[in-house]
C-alpha cells in the first residue's frame, strides 16, 4: 500500500500532518462490507451497499424500489430512508477512519473495534426532493478523536446532484 499524507488543521495554529495508508487490504473490506450489509439487517431493508471504502471517504448505492417511496404521486424516496442511509454511512466512515487508525493490527482485529460505535446526533438537511432509479451515499469523517467521530454525509441523485446532505457526531469508544 502506498501511504497517502494529508495536513489536519484544528483551531488553532499549530498543524498536524498524519499519513493514512491508500487503501484497506481485501480481508478488511471484505469483514467491513460483511458487517455493514448483512449482520445490520436494516443496511438489507434500505438496500445500502458498498460501492467504495477507502480510509478518507466511502460511497454507497440505494437502489430505488417501491418499499421506499414516500410520496406515491412522485415516486419520491421517503424522508427517513435518506436520514438513515446518511446515517449509516457516517457510522461506515467512522469504521473506516478507526481502521485507518490502527493499520499496524490485523484486519480482523480492527474489525472487533466496532463494537461501541453508536451515533450521538445527526442533521440532514433535505435539499431537493429524492427522485430516480437510484441514490449515491457518501461519507467521510472530519475528525476522529479517541472517543467522539465528526462527519459530514451526501444523498446524490442518479446525475450527480446533492440532493440531501448531513453531519453526524459518533461515540467510537
Amino acid at each position: 500500500m502506498k501511504p497517502r499524507r494529508f495536513t489536519i488543521r484544528h483551531n488553532h495554529p499549530m498543524t498536524k500532518t498524519i499519513t493514512l495508508p491508500a487503501e484497506f487490504e481485501p480481508e478488511f473490506i471484505a469483514g467491513l462490507k460483511a458487517i455493514f450489509e448483512e449482520k445490520i439487517v436494516f443496511n438489507q431493508v434500505l438496500g445500502l451497499k458498498i460501492t467504495s471504502v477507502l480510509p478518507a471517504r466511502v460511497t454507497a448505492r440505494i437502489d430505488m424500489k417501491p418499499d421506499l417511496v414516500g410520496h406515491y404521486s412522485y415516486n419520491r424516496i421517503h424522508g427517513g430512508v435518506i436520514s438513515a442511509g446518511l446515517d449509516a454511512m457516517g457510522g461506515l466512515a467512522c469504521m473506516a477512519a478507526i481502521g485507518a487508525r490502527h493499520m499496524d493490527e490485523a484486519p480482523e482485529q480492527r474489525l472487533h473495534r466496532f463494537g461501541k460505535l453508536g451515533t450521538i446526533d445527526l442533521r440532514i438537511d433535505y435539499l431537493r426532493p429524492g427522485i430516480g432509479s437510484h441514490f449515491e451515499l457518501r461519507a467521510e469523517v472530519m475528525r476522529l478523536g479517541s472517543r467522539v467521530a465528526s462527519t459530514r454525509m451526501e444523498f446524490l441523485g442518479p446525475d450527480g446532484k446533492l440532493l440531501s446532505c448531513g453531519s453526524g457526531a459518533y461515540i467510537v469508544s
